[in-house]
């Protein structure tokens, strides 16, 4: 079966289409600056030529209609039509708590999906349109959500609560829900594949770090708590959100600046993080070189991520009582060696070695811990096309 998976924004569409026998890559491509003047960007992994040009894309209807034309143009196509599409698979952010697994779409799924979009107003109304796009073009093919919030649904209450009146729990569904889900649930399944041991056994510790980043403790392949909160500007400090804060920051910055709660909540989630600290960069191969170069706001910025994510990473191993593994993936995680060892250098005190060799490979799959490390340390490129693949196969052959 050849599956299509799609990850709707606002004004950009992300895709891949994989074979799922074999589970081989044959095209990915990003649909950018939808509904302005339009881009797209498709490379197919059949040594057919890249297609990079601006085109016009007024909806994201037509964004769809033009990656099927070229998933299937004799140029740059790698299937000879859209019959050979079997489903397609969705991201979706937001589940609430009416979603702890992946579904098959229907009407109703939509309208709950909808009822969600409270929650994430930036992410799920553009999810619902890619759906509905899909349906406009594709007609009856099987079409499933993969939420972002669903592996988190596994949490207890100590963890997932906050300490205000139950009733905007209960009435309002004010709690923590987590977000990277599917990259969490990928790693942390590789992770036990590379110890060799069922997840089952296994206390693990997800550092998805990225412009957006979340740490999530993992027991028994379950997620029992994350550091994304009620929406994802919680945690770390991030390439611009500001992580966790004193509430009343909030109200103080209103009345010192005259802007409004909104204004100020944009530049907590846009304007701070990292780039508001260092005032260089959003991007850590930037702060890197500007710290390398003697800028101590970048130095500062760099120094407060690392210290975060050590401080998650040990709160979590106090809530599992131990851990066995200690994971690194996406953009940073992956491919920020630096960024890795001064994150171990501050777990010493869990037994954590890593060695130095290891530790400047990327773009596989490796332990980087040494033979004597009391805790693994991994890794893991992340693969949420994967899983979201994985998951619309299962459901639609059952």
């Amino acid at each position: 079966m050849k599956i299509l998976v799609i990850n709707c924004g606002s004004s950009s569409l992300k895709y891949q289409l994989l074979d799922m026998d074999g589970e081989k890559l044959l095209a990915k491509g990003l649909c950018e600056r939808i509904g302005i003047d339009g881009h797209l960007q498709h490379k197919p992994q059949n040594g057919k030529p890249v297609f990079d040009e601006n085109i016009d894309l007024p909806t994201h209807t037509e964004a769809i209609a033009a990656v099927l034309d070229k998933l299937t143009s004799p140029e740059y196509g790698v299937v000879e039509s859209m019959s050979e599409i079997g489903a397609v698979g969705h991201r979706v952010v937001h589940g609430g708590e009416k979603f702890a697994a992946s579904v098959l779409i229907d009407d109703e799924v939509l309208a709950a999906i909808e009822e969600c979009n409270p929650l994430a107003p930036l992410h799920n109304p553009a999810n619902i349109t890619g759906i509905q796009a899909c349906a406009a073009v594709m007609g009856d093919v099987p079409q499933v959500a993969v939420f972002d919030t669903a592996f988190h649904q596994s949490m207890p209450g100590k963890a997932y609560m906050y300490a205000i009146p139950y009733e905007y729990y209960s009435d309002l569904k004010v709690r923590r829900y987590g977000f990277h889900g599917t990259s969490h649930r990928y790693v942390s399944a590789r992770a036990a594949e590379l110890l060799g041991k069922p997840i089952e056994e296994l206390k693990l510790i997800s550092c998805h770090m990225g412009n957006g980043s979340s740490i999530c403790a993992i027991d028994g392949g379950k997620s029992v708590d994350t550091s994304m909160g009620f929406t994802p500007i919680a945690g770390l400090p991030m390439g611009t959100r500001c992580g966790d804060i004193d509430v009343s920051v909030l109200e103080y910055l209103c009345q010192n600046t005259g802007k409004t709660v909104s204004e100020i909540t944009n530049i907590l989630n846009k304007k701070s993080g990292v780039l508001g600290i260092s005032g260089v960069s959003s991007d850590f191969r930037d702060l890197g070189k500007a710290a390398s170069e003697g800028n101590e706001r970048a130095s500062l910025a760099l120094d407060m991520f690392h210290y975060a994510v050590a401080k998650t990473i040990g709160a979590y191993a106090a809530a599992m009582n131990g851990v066995d593994g200690i994971i690194f993936t996406a953009g940073i995680g992956e491919n920020g060696p630096d960024t890795r060892a001064a994150i171990c250098g501050y777990l010493g005190y869990l037994g954590v070695e890593i060695c130095p060799k290891c530790n400047q490979k990327r773009g596989e799959d490796i332990v980087i811990s040494t033979a004597g490390s009391k805790v693994a340390v991994m890794v893991i490129p992340t693969n949420e096309e994967l899983v979201i693949a994985r998951d619309t196969k299962a459901l639609v052959e059952k």
